[in-house]
This record gives C-alpha cells, structure tokens and sequence, in this order.
C-alpha cells in the first residue's frame, strides 16, 4: 500500500524550524546537558554525514538519524532534537556556528541545516550530536566571493550509481583527488526489484512504490563506504534523473502507462520525491509538494563560473519516436518555464565560465552508419526543436559548457548549431559522464566494436568509452583541464584509477580538444 503524502504545511514547518536552526547559537552541549538527553542507540548516524549547494557565506549541512537504517530508519514517532557545530579547525577549537535543530518523524527524522554568515572559500569542519551520540565529522567548503574573478575551481562529475552492477569503487579516487564539489546529475540510486545474481543484492522484494521503500533505498545506498566517505569531504550539487523513480519516466507519466494508473504513478513519484529531499544536502525550497519537486536552481563561484542546474525530467514530454516529433515545437524537455529561466541566466551571467548540469545528453547521436541519420530520441535528440534553439543561443553566450550523466559512457564532444551538417558552427562543449557503476563493468572490445564505427557519422565526438568512472574539472580564468578518470572494475570493493584521457577548454574559444 502507498503512503499517503505528507502534509504540505507540516512539511513547510518542518523546513522553517530547519533554516531558524542556522540562527540559534547556544553552547556545544556540556556533559550536564548530554547526562540529561533521551539516550539513543548505537548506529543512529549509519547514514553519515554530508553538506551541499555552497554559497558564499553558506552552506547546507544534513544528516538523517537511522540506527535501522533499511527498516525504516528504527527512530521513534517522535522529533528529536540534533545539536550542530561547525568550526575553522577540524579538532573544533575554532567553532563559528552552533545550533539545534529537529529531526522530524515527517520527513524520515533528516536534518538540514542551512548555515549562514559563513567567510567566503574555506574549508569548514561540522559535527551533529543526538541522544549522547556523536555523528562523524565532516569537512565542507564555501564559494568564492561575488567579485573574484580569479582562482581556481575543481569539480568532480558523477552520476549513475547501481548497487546490484558493483561497488562504489571510483569513490576513493575521487577523495583523493580532493575537489572543491561533486556534481551528481542523477540516478543517485536505481529503483530496480533485487536480483539474485547480482554483484550485490537490492534490499526488499521488490522495487520501491511507497515512502518506507524508498527511504530503505536511499539508505543503504548511503551506506557504501566510497560514497559515505566522499559525503563527508566536499559539498554536494545534486539533481536528479529517471531511476530515482522509475526508468524512463517523463513528468508525470511511468515508463507502461497502459499498465499503470496515473494514480498510482503519481503516489510512487510521491513518495520517491520525499525521500529525494530527505536524504539529499539540499535546502528547504526543495521540500516537494505531491509529486512536484522544484530542483533547477543557480550558484555562483565568484565571477569565475555560474552554475545552472536543470531539471529534465518534471517538465519534459513524453519523447518523440518519429523525426517529425523531435522537430515539434511542441515537443520539450525543459518547460516553458525553466526554459526562460535558464536563458536568462545564461545572457545576464558576469561569469567567465557558464556551467550547465543537464542530466541528458545535449550532442547528437547518429545511429546509423553511412547515409542517412537514425537519432538516439531517449537525449537530447528527442526535443531537437528545443535543443537546436537553444544551440543557436549558446553563440552568444560566454563559454558554455554542458556536463551531463545518463549514458553510462563518456561522450566528450563539441556542441554545434547544427549536429546533420558537418561544418556546423561549434558553439560550446559538452562531456557526459560515464556511470559510477551502472551496467558493470563493460566488455570494452564490444563496445568500440559497436560504437567506434559511429565515429565518422559524429564528427563532432571527442571521446568515447566505456569504463567505469567520473570527470575531474580543474577550472581557471584562461581555460578548463579536464582528466577523464575510470578504474579498473567496480565488482570487487577496491580498484585501481588512473587517467584514461585529458581533455582542455580554452576560454572564449567554443568546444573541446583532447591534449
């Protein structure tokens, strides 16, 4: 049975006591206070830690208290209070904030706080305590100033997470890589049924459908060691895709409409969304109403770069399957709405670097060899009416670079006005993702096998592979260096990383050159 959804005005509620909660300040609680707590079990931060969308002076700092995590959590019915630090030094003998906030039964007793009055590009360490428990500690970092206009940023791209295709495995290089951020633009988990031959096995008997599942799912997801890791040691910019619900759905509609009424559809999406907000380090404004969750949202990293997340999925019609439903006007994947949003974002911008997270592919992709084009409808090139005017936009906006995930490959490739006509104007870059550890670990042979005769019908493909793995952006005033980085296997808990191919951007100068 589906949960019913939550209320609206609890949940509003729930969020204000949240960002009231960056104001408070008390002291750290003494051992008197901590004598006089509700003890709590062992394991009520299983799920960890983590901090996400930084600002300037901001940043958002979560945990979800869960000491049964894939059974709901095993807190009581109850809110509970959580007492939160944040320091200069990673011993807390510099503490800058200190509050309380309340870990709500409503919203799976998850907290986020939204901390204010921070310095602008630091490091800051955070803490949570509940119940005489002591949470892990975290490290996170604010953006730049407004004005700078220098520096440097490192960003790490992910997307594509399966527990039952492998292990998290490329986590641990990217730590050590040590980015300012990670950039997640969707399938943070997969809402597949458990699979008996798989590398690792899906909790529960089924797929997710109602709130308790889905929070089951999140949480242990949460509790792979690479990712938890990587929570803890950089804010998060996140967004989401399909699998977060159900694969390939399109707004409101499921994958089998026929087979699925829309009632039931909207309940699940219900429910996926709520438990997105809970376990996500994101800010209030996302709290979801019903099935509608507002994530395309701007930040900014000094005049160096602005970042513009999208969503591709709340607002998107069902894709076109005919190259006269690609070519509708009528045929979108952003909305009337957001699609004006990003445009406006886009001219106004004071940024050297125009950052766009698109959880699809925007380049074309030609599926047939030689004469002729059979286009890949499930990306971007199912809204080419949409795409191509926004395409023609891009020349007249200052370094525009798309980073994209869904593909379960890394697809490097200069975006053009006009993807069919070879000598098409280059208007931009674009590098999709390849998958943390979605689809396994590939037979590599079969995949240039299959994908290396497409190249000349795609000209404007950089790099292709198929190894597991993420992006790594070192991004400065003069250009953006990038290292594809893959490891070696994701079906054992340890791999080996290394550099598949670097890649550079050079500013004012539109696309991507392997160097």
């Amino acid at each position: 049975m589906t949960a019913a959804p939550p209320d609206r005005r609890r949940l509003l509620t729930a969020g204000a006591a949240v960002l009231g909660a960056a104001a408070s300040a008390q002291l750290w609680l003494p051992s008197t206070a901590r004598a006089a707590e509700t003890p709590l079990p062992d394991g009520v931060f299983a799920l960890g830690v983590s901090s996400g969308d930084p600002l300037p002076d901001g940043i958002v700092l979560w945990t979800r208290l869960a000491p049964d995590p894939l059974n709901g959590g095993g807190m009581p019915d109850e809110a509970v209070p959580v007492q939160w630090e944040l320091a200069e030094d990673e011993r807390f003998h510099r503490t800058v904030r200190r509050g309380t906030a309340q870990a709500r039964p409503e919203l799976g007793h998850s907290v986020h706080v939204d901390v204010r009055g921070l310095r602008p590009d630091r490091p800051y360490w955070y803490r949570f305590r509940a119940g005489g428990r002591l949470s892990p500690t975290g490290r996170t970092r604010t953006a730049p100033h407004p004005q700078c206009s220098g520096g440097a940023l490192r960003v790490a791209l992910a997307s594509c997470q399966n527990w039952q295709h492998g292990y998290f495995t490329p986590y641990a290089d990217m730590l050590a890589q040590d980015p300012d951020f990670v950039l997640f633009v969707g399938d943070y988990i997969d809402a597949s049924g458990p699979s008996a031959t798989a590398v690792r096995r899906h909790e529960g008997g089924d797929e997710p459908y109602t709130l308790e599942q889905y929070r089951n799912r999140y949480a242990q997801y949460r509790t792979d060691p690479g990712l938890a890791a990587m929570h803890a040691n950089a804010p998060w910019v996140v967004t989401f895709d399909d699998h977060e619900v159900d694969s390939d759905r399109a707004g409101e509609l499921p994958r089998d409409p026929d087979e699925r009424s829309h009632d039931a559809f909207t309940a699940r999406l219900t429910a996926a969304c709520q438990a997105y907000y809970e376990h996500m380090p994101v800010r209030a404004s996302v709290i979801p109403t019903g099935p509608h969750i507002r994530m395309h949202r701007r930040l900014e990293f000094g005049r160096l770069a602005r970042l513009s997340v999208l969503d591709t999925r709340r607002f998107r019609a069902r894709r076109a399957t005919t190259q006269e439903g690609a070519e509708s006007p009528s045929t979108t994947v952003l909305g009337a709405g957001q699609k004006q949003w990003l445009l406006d974002g886009l001219h106004d911008s004071p940024a050297r670097w125009n950052l766009i997270a698109s959880q699809i592919m925007m380049a074309g992709t030609d599926l047939l060899p030689g004469d002729g084009t059979f286009w890949y409808h499930d990306a971007w090139d199912g809204y080419q009416a949409e795409r191509d005017a926004l395409l023609k936009e891009f020349a007249g906006i200052r370094n525009p670079v798309v980073l994209s995930g869904d593909r379960h490959l890394t697809m490097i490739s200069d975006l053009t006005e006009d993807f069919a006509a070879p000598d098409s104007e280059v208007v931009g870059a674009e590098f999709v993702g390849t998958s943390i550890s979605s689809d396994g670990d590939q037979d590599q042979a079969a995949f240039h096998a299959r994908w290396d005769p497409l190249m000349a019908d795609n000209p404007h493909w950089k790099v292709i592979d198929a190894h597991r793995g993420y992006h790594l952006f070192d991004i400065r005033p003069d250009g953006i260096d990038v290292q594809v980085r893959v490891v070696d296997t994701v079906l054992q808990p340890q791999a080996t990383a290394s550099t598949l191919t670097r890649l550079r951007v050079e500013a004012d100068e539109p696309g991507v050159r392997v160097v």
